[in-house]
């Protein structure tokens, strides 16, 4: 006979929440490295953008896997509307609210990387520079909710947060070069072999 911990949604709600959180960092890590070009011809960028897309998919699943977690857990009782509504949760209401803003970045993130192909680029780039802004959001959450937040994974937090700090300084500097580089008084040989 097969006895369940009365727990065992709340574990699934803790664990998913912050393997979400992690593979959401590293998704926004990639992501980061691979339009900054952070390390130069290193890098493979088909692979990088095949793992960017990976971990971004993965973070969804297990948001949603969180989610299920917390909706079948009984000690709180998270209704739908609790998910959906900042501020509606008698839990937590501030840490649950930032969880809501986390979850509706996401949705937007993930929804215009799909339909990526069908939007215009500026749109698609400007949902997808809120990456920074979600993982923010989603570490407030974590470290407000979170009941498993001990010394070490704070640590290993604000490690994440710094590291990903550089590297969206990093991503900024380059697009201002870009777009701040001044077009060469001489043709390039494309513009020489069109002619």
């Amino acid at each position: 006979m097969l006895i369940v911990n009365t727990k065992f949604w709340w574990y699934v709600a803790r664990s998913s929440g912050l393997v979400a959180w992690g593979v959401l960092a590293l998704s926004v890590a990639f992501g980061l490295v691979l339009s900054s070009r952070f390390f130069g011809r290193r890098t493979n960028p088909a692979w990088t953008l095949s793992v960017h897309r990976f971990l971004g998919g993965m973070g969804v699943v297990f948001t949603g896997l969180h989610l299920a977690g917390l909706y079948a857990d009984d000690y709180v009782q998270f209704t739908i509307g609790d998910f959906l509504i900042p501020g509606s949760s008698p839990w937590r209401p501030g840490a649950v609210t930032w969880g809501v803003v986390s979850l509706y970045v996401l949705i937007a993130i993930e929804g215009t990387s799909l339909l990526m192909r069908h939007l215009p680029r500026r749109l698609w780039r400007a949902v997808h520079w809120l990456s920074p802004a979600l993982f923010i959001t989603a570490s407030v959450h974590t470290y407000q909710a979170g009941t498993d937040i001990g010394r070490h994974a704070v640590q290993v937090g604000i490690a994440t947060i710094v590291a990903l700090a550089v590297l969206t300084t990093v991503r900024m500097a380059t697009a201002r070069r870009r777009t701040h580089r001044p077009r060469p008084l001489l043709p390039t040989r494309t513009e020489i072999g069109a002619a």
